[in-house]
């Protein structure tokens, strides 16, 4: 579903994924752990196409299909989704606007006819439900005053909701308590089936307990140095990220 061969990306000027390989079939989750510094952001960035991340070589290939020839908004009518380790705000724009916006835009482009309020208030009903997320939340602006918590519910809504065929979690854990890590690896889980994907990105093991991952990659001076089962991510935990820091040297 998604294989990414000999990738090479900069961030301003400077090389940070210096030839990552990564395959993840159709029906698979992987998790991709590493130190600070590591290129793991960046490497979700580059999936997603974000402005201001070069590929320099190599090529990311989604269902077959180059990414490089697709922007953003095309990456993510193909199924393509990242939900952000830092969610930006935008005032004025209410959390249900923007859901019902971004969802009928994803089926339109794909063919699908639009949802109207009502079809679609009744989904978003089902949805905050299953994630205990307070509707009040929904009249606000998108993710103005959200604490961590609840910018990351909001991420995994919007991720239940547009029901992606590859999702993309950069450190989704960051900033939870156990509570909401728990909700949030439920709508991930829900989401889980032969047709989709996940590429997890954490620092922690504490993520992977509820959402057991069939690999385990190590990623450290913008390449993969180690990958295997999830055993590896218990091992990371207990041995820290000491023995991959010369791989790493200063990669951002």
């Amino acid at each position: 579903m998604l294989k990414i061969e000999n990738l090479h990306a900069t961030v301003g000027g400077k090389e940070v994924l210096k030839g990552l390989d990564l395959e993840v079939p159709a029906g698979e989750v992987h998790a991709m752990m590493g130190p600070n510094g590591s290129g793991k952001s960046t490497l979700s960035y580059v999936i997603a196409g974000r402005d201001g991340y070069e590929i320099t070589k190599g090529r990311i290939l989604f269902d077959g299909k180059d990414t490089a020839e697709m922007e953003p908004e095309e990456r993510a009518a193909a199924g393509l989704f990242l939900a952000f380790q830092y969610p930006v705000e935008i005032p004025g724009v209410t959390t249900t606007n923007f859901l019902k916006t971004a969802l009928n835009a994803v089926r339109k482009a794909r063919g699908e006819k639009e949802l109207d309020a009502v079809a679609f208030l009744k989904l978003q009903k089902e949805k905050t439900a299953a994630l205990g997320i307070d509707t009040l939340m929904l009249k606000r602006g998108l993710n103005v005053g959200f604490s961590g918590g609840e910018k990351k519910r909001n991420e995994v809504l919007q991720l239940t909701m547009l029901s992606p065929k590859f999702a993309v979690l950069d450190e989704t854990d960051s900033g939870l308590d156990i509570d909401a890590l728990k909700i949030v690896a439920e709508g991930v889980n829900s989401l889980r089936g032969a047709d989709r994907g996940f590429l997890v990105i954490t620092h922690y093991q504490r993520l992977l307990d509820y959402i057991k991952p069939d690999r385990v990659h190590v990623l450290a001076g913008g390449k993969i140095v180690k990958s295997g089962g999830p055993e590896l991510a218990l091992e990371l935990e207990k041995d820290g990220y000491g023995v991959f820091a010369e791989q790493n040297g200063k990669a951002a």
